[in-house]
C-alpha cells in the first residue's frame, strides 16, 4: 500500500484527482499483425520471428485481417463509432527492443472513438468516455536476468515484437482509483465475453497505463500530469494512484511543482519513481505509414463483424433476471464469465427451478470449487450435474444436508454429480411417518424446556425440533414432513 505520510480527510477533500487509463490489449489472433510469425507465448526467445518484424531493409509488413476484426468488434462492445478510413502511422522512437526505431501504430486517424463503459458507482451508473481504440504492433522484451558473470548485461527477446494491440484510450472522466479499478475490472468483463483477448495479465496480454493528475475542487484546468506505466494488476493500478495522489497533493501543499514525467510503481515498495519525462506527440515525429494502405472498413465489412457480436454482460444480466427469476447478485455472479454464463443457462432451461440451480452454483460449487484452487472448467460438478441435484432437492428426493454429503463425495471422488447419485445408490429421504412421529415424541420428552418456549408462543422454536430430527436421522428424514409431525404433536 502507499507509504507516503497519510494526508488528512480535510487536505485530501482539498483536491479532485483526475484519471485517465490507456489500456493496451493483446488480440487473440494466431499470427502477428503484419506478418505470419506465431504470437504463442513462452516459446524459447527469438523463435517466432522474420525479416517484417525484425525489420530488416526491404521486408514489407502485410495486414492481419483478423487483427482488425477483433479490435473492430472489440471497439462495437464498447460503444465506439468505427471509421470507414483510418490510417496507420510511424511513431519514431528508440528502445533496444525495437529493431525498426519505429512502431507501426495510428494517430490522428484511429480505427475507432467516441465509446463508453458505465460503470457501478454507489449504487448508480456513471459513464467513462472513450477516447479511441486503435490498432498498433507490440515492442519486444528485455531480459535483465540469468546472466551469472554480470548482473548488468540485457539479453532482448523479439517474439512479441509484432503482437497486434488494441490500445483503448479513456477520457479523463474519472475522479478515485476506486473508479479506475472499476473501470478496468468493466473493460476487463466485456473485452473477455468478445472472445478477442484472453486479457491474460500474467502474460502481458492486458497491459495498464494511468495518467493522473490533481487540482483545487472547482478549478477548471487540469493539473500538471504523470504517468504510471504498465501496471501489471488492477489491484496495482489501485494502489499506485493512491500513493500518487497523495505525493502531487504534497508535492503541491509544500510549494512545489509537479513534473511531467512518466513514472514506475514498486509494488513491494508501495511506491511510483520517475522514470523519464513524459514525451508529447511530436517527439514520436508521426508521420503516414508508406508501407500501408488506409484501412477501409466499410459499412458492409461492419454489418458482418457486428453479426458477430454477443450478447454483453449487463444486458445478460437484466433477460436472465427475467427469464430465470434470479436475483441481481445471482445474474452478477453467474455472468462473470461468458462461459459460465452459457452453462448455467443450458442447465437453467431444462430445470424445474432456475432459481435453485443458481443458489447451488453460489452455496455449494463455487465454495468448494474456490478453497481446492479449482477454476470453472475443472469442476467435478457439471453445470448438468447442479441441475440434477437440484431437481432432486426440489422434488423432496433428497435433503439440503444430504445434498452436501454428496458434493462433497462428487469433490472427493472427482465424479459428476449424475454418476456418484446413481454409484450410491440413488439415496433418498425417509418418508416413513411412523419412524418420524417416534422420534418426535423422543425428542420432545427430551427437550421439555424448549416444548414449553414452543408452546408460550415462541414458534420459531419449530427450527431448533426440526434440526434435532434432521441431525439424528444423519439428513435422510423430510424436513418438511417432520415439520409437519412436529407441529401436529407440539400444537396438540
Amino acid at each position: 500500500m502507499a507509504t507516503t505520510p497519510a494526508l488528512s480527510e480535510d487536505l485530501l477533500a482539498k483536491y479532485e484527482p483526475v484519471i485517465g487509463l490507456e489500456v493496451h490489449v493483446q488480440l487473440l489472433t494466431a499470427s502477428k499483425i503484419f506478418c505470419s510469425c506465431s504470437t504463442r507465448f513462452g516459446d524459447p526467445p527469438n523463435t517466432n520471428v522474420c525479416p517484417v518484424c525484425l525489420g530488416l531493409p526491404g521486408a514489407l509488413p502485410v495486414l492481419n485481417r483478423k487483427a482488425v476484426e477483433f479490435a473492430a468488434l472489440a471497439a462495437m462492445a464498447l460503444e465506439c463509432r468505427i471509421n470507414e478510413v483510418s490510417i496507420f502511422a510511424r511513431k519514431n522512437y528508440f528502445y533496444p527492443d525495437l529493431p525498426k526505431g519505429y512502431q507501426i501504430s495510428q494517430y490522428d486517424k484511429p480505427l475507432a472513438e467516441f465509446g463508453f463503459i458505465d460503470i457501478d458507482l454507489n449504487g448508480g451508473k456513471k459513464k467513462i468516455g472513450i477516447t479511441r481504440l486503435h490498432l498498433e504492433e507490440d515492442a519486444g522484451k528485455s531480459l535483465h536476468e540469468g546472466f551469472a558473470d554480470s548482473a548488468h548485461k540485457t539479453a532482448i527477446d523479439l517474439n512479441r515484437t509484432g503482437v497486434p494491440l488494441a490500445e483503448i484510450v479513456s477520457e479523463p472522466d474519472m475522479r478515485s482509483p476506486e473508479e479506475a479499478y472499476e473501470y478496468l475490472t468493466r473493460l476487463k468483463e466485456i473485452i473477455l465475453y468478445t472472445g478477442v483477448s484472453d486479457c491474460n495479465m500474467e502474460e502481458g496480454s492486458l497491459r495498464c497505463d494511468a495518467n493522473i493528475s490533481v487540482r483545487r475542487r472547482g478549478q477548471k484546468e487540469f493539473g500538471t500530469k504523470t504517468e504510471i506505466k504498465n501496471v501489471n494488476s488492477f489491484r496495482f493500478v489501485k494502489q499506485a494512484l493512491e500513493y500518487e495522489i497523495e505525493r502531487q497533493i504534497e508535492v503541491l501543499e509544500s510549494g512545489g511543482k509537479i513534473t511531467q514525467e512518466s513514472r514506475l510503481y514498486n509494488a513491494n515498495e508501495g511506491k511510483t519513481y520517475g522514470m523519464r519525462s513524459k514525451e508529447q506527440a511530436h517527439d514520436y515525429r508521426y508521420f503516414p505509414e508508406p508501407d500501408l494502405l488506409p484501412l477501409v472498413v466499410d459499412e458492409k465489412w461492419q454489418a458482418a463483424i457486428r453479426a458477430s457480436l454477443p450478447e454483453l454482460p449487463e444486458a445478460r444480466r437484466q433477460r436472465m433476471m427475467n427469464d430465470y427469476g434470479i436475483t441481481a447478485s445471482d445474474a452478477h455472479t453467474l455472468t462473470l464469465t461468458r462461459a459460465m454464463a452459457d452453462q448455467f443457462e443450458s442447465a437453467a432451461r431444462t430445470a424445474k427451478n432456475p432459481k435453485r440451480v443458481a443458489n447451488l452454483v453460489q452455496s455449494e460449487l463455487l465454495g468448494r470449487l474456490k478453497a481446492q484452487g479449482l477454476e470453472l472448467e475443472q469442476s467435478p460438478i457439471s453445470m448438468a450435474g447442479v441441475t440434477a441435484s437440484a431437481d432432486l432437492v426440489e422434488s423432496g428426493a433428497i435433503s439440503g444436508k444430504m445434498l452436501k454429503d454428496l458434493y462433497d463425495l462428487c469433490f472427493e471422488r472427482k465424479q459428476d454429480f449424475p454418476a456418484l447419485y446413481e454409484a450410491e445408490g440413488r439415496p433418498e429421504q425417509s418418508r416413513d411417518t411412523s419412524a418420524l412421529e417416534k422420534l418426535a415424541d423422543e425428542l420432545i420428552a427430551a427437550n421439555p424446556k424448549q416444548v414449553e418456549q414452543y408452546r408460550a408462543g415462541k414458534k420459531t422454536m419449530i427450527g431448533f425440533f426440526v434440526g434435532q430430527v434432521m441431525k439424528a436421522s444423519k439428513g435422510q428424514a423430510n424436513p418438511q414432513l417432520a415439520n409437519e409431525v412436529l407441529t401436529k404433536k407440539l400444537e396438540g
